[in-house]
């Protein structure tokens, strides 16, 4: 699901733009402990509210989320030219300058919502751990991506593919939720 949130996100596009500045190996492992950190914030939240909320309401709440995640994924993301020029001016450590923006970046963007969401409901560290490896692996198929196609991707069709995937998955979590509510 983290996967399918990471597509056409600003996290690919600052992804591409690192890897242009810096190899990828440093930048991939940046991505990876700043999406680890935030997503163990993320599961511990979405984690203690699902031991405290009825699972139905849960079910309601997570449908209406991912409904929301899917307008939210076709409005699209771009890069401010700010985020843009910090992301092609960074010094320092590649690792530490990816880590410290992705971390930045993330904080209350749709994929940590879509976290916390998993968390109410699986196990934490699954979620942790399945979350953490799908933002990373679509931020790595950007890198790949944009370093061999260049600036010719494909952005409406990945995004509407995204915006449905989290219809389908909202309109299953709400079905749930009404059959578990009746």
């Amino acid at each position: 699901m983290i996967f399918v949130a990471e597509l056409g996100d600003k996290s690919q596009l600052m992804a591409m733009t690192f890897a242009t500045r810096f190899k990828t190996v440093p930048v991939l492992i940046g991505i990876t402990v700043a999406t680890a950190v935030v997503h163990a914030f993320s599961v511990g939240i979405g984690y203690g509210l699902g031991a405290t909320l009825p699972t139905g309401w849960i079910s309601l709440v997570a449908g209406l989320a991912f409904l929301a995640f899917g307008a939210w994924t076709l409005r699209g993301d771009k890069l401010t030219d700010e985020e843009k020029t910090k992301a092609e001016r960074s010094t320092g450590s590649a690792i530490l300058a990816v880590g410290g923006a992705f971390f930045l970046a993330e904080l209350g963007d749709k994929t940590m919502l879509a976290t916390i969401t998993l968390a109410t409901q699986h196990g934490w560290f699954g979620t942790w751990l399945g979350s953490t490896l799908g933002m990373v692996a679509a931020d790595a198929l950007a890198i790949l991506v944009g370093r061999l196609l260049g600036r010719h991707l494909p952005e409406r069709v990945i995004r509407y593919g995204a915006a449905a995937l989290f219809a389908i998955f909202g309109i299953w979590l709400l079905v749930e939720a009404f059959l578990e509510l009746n």
